[in-house]
């Protein structure tokens, strides 16, 4: 009898059998697959991250703004030489995985999981015993039976790993976002690249300005071509190649179609209606806020139940869950700020409010910006769109949010989250020291720019009163 179960061992699985673990608790892990890591080792996050390096290193994307004369081609590039990195990488991560689960004592069961009762799980012939359970089967991208699937030329995000060549062309249906980082990634190799979504905009999550500098470089920098607001009515195979048909009525060809839009919860062989655990829309596992489900003792974390999907949340989700079902004196709770990043060419990043949001909820805001082309670090690297963007109160000048769009976005983001976790203003920017030459600098200079605007804007209502 575990105290136990843990069913995937994908980020949420792993970390939340640590978790346990950790606490003396005897746990079991239960993986359908021959190796662990889940989607986001073997199929998503890791692999697309470490693919997206290979190509910024294979094309000699970073290294074009050095000299005119460089011409970069991919003629000589494989698919061999394109996965190389990335098969490195994922080897590694079993090995860490491994031996995270071997030194928490964490027994490991190799097979696919079914629920006889709430505490009972059968792994082919064998019956395991837990008094907790947590789901973290994760997902899986959603295939409708519209799109004709062959996994070589119409492929999803995760059988777009297994291509056996380096396409011409390649279309992207969905614009969300694995689909842009899988449109800058080939479009870096020098794929032509057209980019498919049924909806007028991209990202409608992000901040508006650092979704058009986004879109400017990925239209004028990579060469994709972008259909938005087109939806696709129509795929058809045809020798070797792919036809799509758009609602505006141009067609499309290319070599490859990648369908990136949505997933969909992997609970088909859980046997979840068998015990009274109840899902939602795709399978969506239906939780409250400490991860517990419609049944008491069986707890689900990480992209089973949806948004945000991250690799980072679904961690600390699995532990608040293992903390709420053992008791424990640790982790109550997710922290309320979330960072995403967006590994897209060039790299996005965010955390807190945008001005949108500021003005949907009537909050008085102002903004301060930082450009890399006035900074010495985005001189040297070559990267002179980049663009940290700060929102903060004009009145108290507590931070609210911070957006940025460069190299390195997804770490220099830290920096800002930490200053809005302690609940302080853009002034620790301006009181710090920071390494020169470097981006983060730019902090501090989008700070400066942030009061210099409140103090505009409150000279010239100072203005506007004396002429009253």
């Amino acid at each position: 009898m575990y105290d136990l179960i843990v069913i995937g061992s994908g980020p949420a699985g792993e970390k939340g059998a640590a978790q346990a673990a950790y606490f003396g608790k005897r746990v079991a892990l239960i993986e359908r697959e021959p190796v662990p890591g889940g989607a986001c080792v073997n199929t998503g996050t890791i692999p697309s991250k470490t693919l997206r390096e290979s190509a910024l290193h294979l094309s000699g994307f970073r290294q074009r703004g050095f000299t005119q004369a460089m011409d970069v081609t991919m003629k000589s590039v494989t698919i061999d030489d394109f996965m190389y990195r990335k098969q490195h990488v994922l080897e590694k991560e079993w090995q860490r995985i491994d031996e995270n689960l071997r030194r928490h004592q964490i027994d490991r069961y190799q097979g696919v999981a079914r629920f006889i009762t709430p505490t009972q799980i059968a792994v082919g012939d064998t019956i395991v015993e837990g008094t907790i359970i947590l789901i973290a089967t994760g997902s899986s991208p959603y295939r409708p039976s519209t799109v004709p699937f062959d996994d070589e030329c119409v492929c999803d995000s995760d059988t777009i790993l297994q291509i056996g060549r380096i396409p011409a062309s390649l279309a992207v249906i969905g614009a969300g976002v694995i689909g842009c980082e899988y449109a800058s990634i080939f479009a870096a190799l020098g794929v032509e690249v057209h980019l498919v979504d049924a909806r007028s905009t991209l990202l409608p999550h992000m901040d508006r300005e650092i979704v058009r500098i986004l879109l400017g470089e990925m239209q004028t920098r990579l060469g994709v071509t972008l259909h938005l607001a087109c939806e696709v009515q129509a795929i058809e195979k045809c020798d070797g190649k792919v036809s799509m048909t758009l609602r505006n009525g141009m067609c499309v060809v290319a070599d490859n179609v990648l369908y990136a839009a949505g997933r969909s919860s992997n609970v088909a062989d859980l046997n979840l209606e068998g015990v009274g655990v109840k899902t939602g829309n795709r399978g969506l596992v239906l939780v409250n806020e400490y991860y517990q489900t419609s049944v008491p003792n069986i707890y689900a974390a990480g992209d089973v139940i949806g948004f945000p999907a991250l690799a980072s949340t679904s961690m600390e989700q699995a532990r608040v869950a293992m903390v709420h079902a053992f008791d424990l004196k640790y982790k109550t709770k997710v922290a309320a700020l979330l960072p995403y990043g967006i590994y897209t060419i060039p790299e996005l990043s965010t955390v807190g409010l945008t001005e949108d949001e500021c003005r949907e909820k009537s909050l008085p805001h102002e903004t301060g910006r930082a450009y890399f082309r006035n900074n010495a670090r985005g001189q040297i690297i070559g990267d002179t769109k980049g663009l940290i963007k700060l929102i903060f109160d004009p009145d108290t000048l507590k931070l609210l949010g911070v957006h940025i769009v460069g190299e390195n976005a997804s770490e220099l983001l830290h920096i800002g989250m930490i200053v809005m976790q302690l609940g302080g203003t853009i002034n620790a920017f301006i009181d710090s020291v920071f390494n020169f030459p470097t981006l983060s600098d730019a902090y501090k200079y989008a700070a400066y720019d942030g009061l210099g605007n409140v103090a505009r804007k409150r000279a010239a209502g100072m203005a506007v009163q004396e002429t009253v």
